[in-house]
Formats: C-alpha cells, sequence, structure tokens
C-alpha cells in the first residue's frame, strides 16, 4: 500500500518506519525534505521510505496518515491539499486544554469530527490515537498485544485501517463511526493520566479482553 505521513516526529516516524518494513511504500511529508535529522530514519525503512513535502506525501498516499501536533493541523491540512478520496488517517489528539466549542469543551464534536470538516471529502478513519508511540513500535506484552481502536463512517477505509494496526501487530477492533471518535479522544487522555498523573510510565497499554 502507499501511505504518506504527515509528520516524522515520534508517532509518524515509528509508524512509517514499521510499515516500510511489513512492505508498504511510505513518503514522509516534512517541512524540509533535506533536514539531516531524516537519516537515520530513512534509513530504517530498507528502501522503502523517502522525505518529500508535504504535498507531494498526500499526492502520493492511498492513505494519508495525519501525525502532527494538534496545533499544526490547520496548516499541515492546508499544506496537504485536496484529500477528496483519500483515506485520512487521523493519528492526532485535540489539545484537552481547548477553546471554547472545541471537543475539550463537552461538545459531542470531536478532534476528528473537526479533521473531516477541514478535508471535505477525505475518508477520515480515528485511530492510533489511544496509545504511546513506543507501543507502536512493539505492541506485544508477552503472550498479549495491545487493541488498537479505530472509528469511521466509510467501510473500506476502516478496513484498510484495520489490516495496518494488524501489520504492525495489534488487535485491531472496530469502535463504530466516526460520531465515536470523541471516545477514542478521552480514552488517550486517561492514558496519560496513567502514564503521567499517576506514574505509571508509558510503557502500558489498554487491551480489550474477550470471553
Amino acid at each position: 500500500m502507499k501511505i504518506g505521513v504527515l509528520g516524522a516526529g515520534n508517532v509518524g516516524g515509528t509508524l512509517g518506519r514499521r510499515w516500510a518494513q511489513q512492505g508498504h511504500e511510505v513518503v514522509f511529508g516534512v517541512q524540509d525534505p533535506q533536514d539531516p535529522k531524516l537519516a537515520d530514519l530513512l534509513a530504517q525503512t530498507e528502501g522503502r521510505g523517502r522525505a518529500a513535502t508535504v504535498a507531494e506525501a498526500a499526492r502520493f498516499g492511498e492513505v494519508v496518515a495525519l501525525t502532527v501536533p494538534w496545533s499544526a493541523v490547520p496548516d499541515v491540512l492546508n499544506a496537504a491539499g485536496d484529500l477528496s478520496g483519500k483515506i485520512l488517517l487521523d493519528c492526532t489528539n485535540p489539545n484537552f486544554a481547548a477553546e471554547p466549542g472545541g471537543p475539550a469543551s463537552g461538545h459531542l464534536n470531536s478532534g476528528a469530527e473537526q479533521i473531516a470538516a477541514l478535508a471535505p471529502g477525505a475518508r477520515v478513519v480515528k485511530a492510533f490515537n489511544t496509545t504511546g508511540w513506543e507501543n507502536m513500535a512493539d505492541p506485544r506484552y508477552g503472550s498479549e498485544v495491545v487493541t488498537m481502536l479505530y472509528a469511521g463512517d466509510d467501510p473500506q477505509a476502516k478496513s484498510a485501517v484495520a489490516q495496518l494496526a494488524a501489520d504492525l501487530g495489534f488487535d485491531a477492533v472496530d469502535a463504530g463511526p466516526l460520531s465515536f471518535a470523541h471516545h477514542l479522544e478521552a480514552l488517550a487522555q486517561l492514558w496519560g493520566q496513567l502514564a503521567y498523573g499517576q506514574k505509571l510510565g508509558r510503557n502500558i497499554a489498554f487491551r480489550l479482553l474477550r470471553r
């Protein structure tokens, strides 16, 4: 699969590297594709990853993964251009100290729904936001694997995202339509509270058990 990863930080770099290692073609969309800091990351993609502008990465990807900080989302989507028909994988989390009317204010609209409004025509799927990048690098805890919840309205887009999660070793679980994305964003807030507020550290993850 052709994947454009917008951002090359901890989340984007980890996801892109691992997808490339699983055989996918990856283009990282960054502000400066010539940045020497990208050399080590690209070397780990086994020849299936390269850096380009945000617009170039967005045009390349059948799936476009949005992995930038929440504050950068509007500018990055604007730079990406027309994403109509693309699977837009929203890996972001809104600022939970958000402005009035934002997803942290108690309104039902989620960050993912705001992204869908900023990228009309894109097939938005929320995923890879409920855990830390360390678990994206290695989702296995002994004999158990981390659950990756995802939400969206397009069945084919959701199926593609579920496969990308499974490719990395996650247990992919459909959490429902995009209107349920605010639950995933709240789960991310809980993960952060446990990791930092309760001082459990970042090597923690959620697992859905079935009987």
